[in-house]
Formats: structure tokens, sequence, C-alpha cells
């Protein structure tokens, strides 16, 4: 434990950074996160030969298109990376339809869930939202690890995760949904009612996502996606549950304003 929260000190301070400074400067700060986390995606599956020029000309459109507009111009964006990167194949003239296919995988898995995100800085109160959230994705991660090492008995999906235990999510669950509430405690425009109902996103979400990259690493053959944070593993290691909560709190956020 002491190991991880070394290692999450300076990715905290970076994420508190982007979101105070706000305006582009957020979507500035996730834009290098969603080109190493795909760029991760494409290493684990390098035989396949992902387009990596498309993929990352992707996610940066559609940052971009998060920033400039709303979520129609996602959509719009995401339909118009096709023929981008059909063309870029083409000319390449090196990958093929399973290549494209790992390319537009990792596209909608990383860009539009992190386009998402920037989408809910530009709310009103985003970006204590977003704090809400990242405080209940990681401290839920942190209680699932502790409440799997000392109180895990039972498997949750061996052939998935091996090491993730029913106790280990239920008591992640409740710290991610404590935690969430707690944050919104600080904040006079966010009902203790509301922030139940964000933590109870962030809750269900962000197990949802822990499993989700669990399986994509486990079919490609590997423990971690990279080295990024040393021994803690890649990007997508330590943002697989942000994918998720980061969509779901948008949307909850979105309902209750």
């Amino acid at each position: 434990m002491t190991a991880r929260l070394i290692v999450a000190a300076p990715a905290i301070a970076y994420a508190i950074a982007i979101v105070a400074f706000g305006e582009y400067w957020f979507a500035l700060g996730v834009l290098p996160l969603a080109i190493i986390a795909l760029g991760e995606l494409f290493d684990l599956y390098a035989d396949h030969e992902p387009v990596r020029l498309a993929g990352f000309v992707g996610v940066t459109a559609l940052i971009l298109a998060a920033y400039f507009g709303e979520g129609f111009h996602i959509l719009l964006t995401f339909l118009a990376f096709f023929p981008v990167l059909f063309a870029i194949t083409v000319a390449q003239g090196r990958s093929g339809t399973l290549g494209m296919a790992l390319t537009v995988f990792g596209v909608a898995w990383i860009g539009v869930t992190l386009a998402h995100g920037v989408l809910l800085r530009e709310l009103p109160h985003g970006g204590g939202i977003i704090v809400d959230v990242l405080v209940g994705t990681f401290v839920g991660d942190s209680g699932a690890y502790i409440g799997g090492r000392w109180f895990g008995r039972r498997r949750l999906a061996p052939s998935v995760s091996p090491n993730k235990t029913v106790e280990g999510l239920l008591i992640g669950m409740f710290t991610a949904l404590l935690a969430t509430w707690l944050a919104g405690t600080y904040q006079d425009w966010l009902s203790g009612t509301d922030a139940l109902l964000l933590g109870l996103a962030v809750a269900v979400a962000a197990p949802l996502g822990d499993l989700f990259e669990s399986f994509v690493k486990r079919d490609a053959g590997t423990k971690d996606s990279g080295r990024l944070f040393g021994a803690h593993g890649g990007a997508l290691d330590r943002l697989d549950a942000v994918f998720f909560t980061t969509v779901a709190g948008y949307y909850v956020w979105l309902a209750l304003l």
C-alpha cells in the first residue's frame, strides 16, 4: 500500500492541477493520457498490427470535439474516424481488418470515454464532480485491494482476474460510495442525496472498468499494460476504472442538473 501511495502521489497532483486550471488545460492534460493508454493497448496487441497513426488521430479529434462541442460532436467525430482509418490503413498497406477493428476498439474505449471527462469538466460545477468521481474511484480501488487482502475468500471472476474476490468487490463498492459522498459534503451546491447517487454510479462502474481491462490484458497474455508507474503497471492499469466512472459520472450529473 505504501508503494501504491508513492506512485499515486504525482498522478494525484497532476489530476488536481488539470482539473483546477480547467478550460483548455484539462483537455490538454487528458490528451497525453489518452495517447499513452492507447499506445499501451496497441503494444499489447502489436501482432494484429493496429493502425497507430489513425488511432492517435482519432483520440485527439474526439477530445478536441468534446472541448469545442457537445456529445453530438463526439458521435459525429467518431463516425468520421472510419473513413480516416480506412484511408490511413490503405496508405500504409500493412494492417488488415483485425488491425482496423483493434484500432476502433481502442479509440472507442479510451477516446470516447475520456472525451466524456472533458464534457463533464465543461458542465456547471464539473470540476468538483470530477474530483468526487476520482476520489470515489481511487479510494474504492484501495478499499477493494485492502478488503481482498484481509478478508478475501471467494474468487470473483477467476477466468478474468484470479486475485479479485467477492469480499474485495463489496468492500471496494462501499468505500467508493462512502468516499464520493464524503467528498460531496465539502460542496454546498451538491446535496447529500445527489452525492449518494453519484457515489452509487461510481461504485458500480469502477469494478466493471477494472474487470474489463483485466479481461483485455488476460486475453493478451500479460499482467500489466506497461511500466509508466513502475511495478504498478501502465496508464491503462491506473485509468481502467476511470474510463467507466467518468462516463457514469457525466450522465448522472447531467441528469441531476
